[in-house]
């Protein structure tokens, strides 16, 4: 199920979403500092998170689903966002060090082949990090955010899925312990509430952040050829060919 571009928009012009916002770029600094001199994309939603880099990478766009919709970005300088097809981006191969996923891989009809996409416009050394709802969170089961649309996934189908495409992750987080209550007290003490359930190893967090490599050689299945019987012949008895000095004299 796809979100309108216009709800996103409007769920991070809240408070709960600003909130989350922070907290999941909390999460994603956690594991990308900085990107000096890199090439940055985001893909499906990514402009509330892609200001973390906006300024210091060689260059960084946003990649919006035609099913989505796209929204100008940023606002008040020229435009780095573009409508794209999501299983045919408009990127030569290897041209990316950088991939953000938000928003992404739970509303997309195909996932396998959207991470096949990434797969190809990602560089060799390049890195691919996915903000995707976990199945076991609160965020979830309601559907005021857009966490709670779509497909969640669990580490283990995030493990698979990536594997089955050519990744292999490389660094977990979570975020969004906080219920996603619009309460001014619930929201104020939402640090707390992250440390807290950080500290116990709390498994209903409300997204997965997980950093996943490209497999540059992967591995194909070998093909053994069937081996062709060739069925054996008993051996046939020919005429042995008379000698001209073996045949009788005339007359």
């Amino acid at each position: 199920m796809t979100i309108d571009v216009i709800d996103l928009r409007n769920f991070y012009s809240q408070r709960l979403g600003a909130v989350a916002r922070r907290l999941i770029n909390r999460g994603i600094q956690r594991h990308w500092p900085q990107a000096d001199g890199l090439r940055v994309a985001g893909l499906g939603y990514p402009t509330p998170y892609l200001g973390l880099f906006r300024e210091d990478a060689e260059r960084c766009i946003a990649l919006m689903p035609a099913a989505q919709g796209v929204l100008k970005w940023p606002t008040a300088r020229p435009t780095l966002s573009t409508l794209v097809d999501e299983f045919a981006l408009p990127l030569a191969d290897a041209a990316i060090d950088r991939i953000l996923l938000v928003h992404a891989l739970e509303i997309s009809d195909d996932p396998e082949g959207l991470l096949r996409e990434v797969w190809r416009v990602l560089a060799p050394s390049g890195r691919m990090m996915a903000i995707i709802p976990n199945r076991r969170g609160v965020w979830t089961r309601t559907d005021n955010t857009p966490f709670g649309h779509g497909r969640p996934y669990s580490r283990s189908q995030i493990t698979q899925l990536l594997r089955q495409t050519w990744f292999t992750p490389t660094a977990w987080g979570e975020a969004l312990f906080v219920p996603p209550f619009q309460g001014g007290w619930v929201l104020r003490s939402a640090m707390a509430w992250e440390r807290m359930s950080a500290a116990v190893s709390s498994p209903f967090a409300g997204v997965h952040i997980v950093e996943a490599s490209k497999q540059v050689y992967r591995a194909i299945p070998a093909h053994r050829e069937r081996t062709r019987l060739i069925p054996s012949m008993p051996p046939v008895l020919l005429p042995t060919p008379t000698r001209r000095d073996d045949r009788p004299a005339a007359g």
